[in-house]
């Protein structure tokens, strides 16, 4: 993988979009030199590769540039990939992605991670929302869970 976009830059560094631009403004951080040809900013991937929060082997990377092209089972499991190494801030992000895609998997996991308050705030009502959206396009564990809170 050469480049990576902004976001995904700034997910795998853990920094601030604000950050990243002004790294890349005085220099410490490279662009690829057709940024203008993808219609995003795209930081070279070695500009930022000791930076990354956490360790990464080459499978990893693959999984990084196919989430970062907007393959959403890939966003999913490169989610499930930072909340092992218990970043769930930047598995947020990236699940969100792959739930706006009508991932089930993705849904299901955004919806428990707002019921735990993992990368971010506690929300019940985000939570429930996502659940019963990943049961009504029939993921098996979130139908369970809906059909348990009508029995209750």
């Amino acid at each position: 993988m050469q480049h990576v976009s902004l976001q995904t830059a700034a997910s795998l560094t853990e920094w601030s979009e604000r950050t990243i631009r002004r790294r890349i403004a005085d220099g410490r951080l490279k662009c690829a030199a057709d940024n203008k040809a993808h219609y995003k900013t795209m930081i070279c991937f070695d500009s930022i590769e000791h930076d990354v929060c956490m360790a990464l082997d080459a499978e990893d990377i693959e999984l990084i540039a196919r989430a970062d092209a907007g393959d959403a089972k890939a966003q999913n499991d490169l989610a499930l990939l930072f909340l092992d190494s218990n970043k769930p801030k930047s598995a947020i992000y990236w699940l969100e992605l792959a739930a706006k895609q009508q991932l089930t998997d993705a849904m299901h996991m955004l919806g428990r991670c707002y019921l735990e308050g993992k990368g971010g705030a506690k929300n019940d009502s985000l939570a429930l929302m996502w659940i019963a959206k990943a049961a009504s396009l029939g993921h098996p564990i979130a139908l369970a869970q809906i059909q348990s809170i009508r029995l209750s």
